[in-house]
């Protein structure tokens, strides 16, 4: 399915860092990251990805994108202020980052 530059232009996407992780409670596959979205701000993620992170406490400290402007959810009691954005199945994972470290907050164009 194509979709028009300007729907693409409506998603406001930003390298943020992790700066918490932990599972959330009575779950297999939920983590909640906190992340730091520059300019002191800081947003709650709940993220599906914990079954394919065995070692998720290394996520603190990395960058990745996220989508910003993402309608907020509930999960499981947290509310969800983003949405990491990575790449995979169920068999391999890759958290995407960026080639350099960049300011928390910086755009992706």
């Amino acid at each position: 399915m194509e979709i028009r530059y300007e729907d693409f232009a409506k998603l406001e996407i930003k390298i943020c860092t992790i700066i918490a992780v932990e599972p959330v409670p009575e779950t297999d596959k939920l983590l909640k990251l906190t992340i730091d979205c520059g300019e002191g701000e800081t947003r709650q993620v709940i993220s599906g990805i914990k079954h394919l992170l065995p070692d998720f406490e290394t996520l603190v400290g990395k960058q990745s994108p996220f989508l910003m402007n993402l309608e907020p959810r509930t999960i499981r009691g947290y509310e969800s202020q983003a949405m990491i954005l990575a790449g995979g199945n169920s068999e391999q994972f890759a958290l995407l980052s960026p080639s350099i470290q960049v300011e928390p907050g910086t755009g992706v164009q």
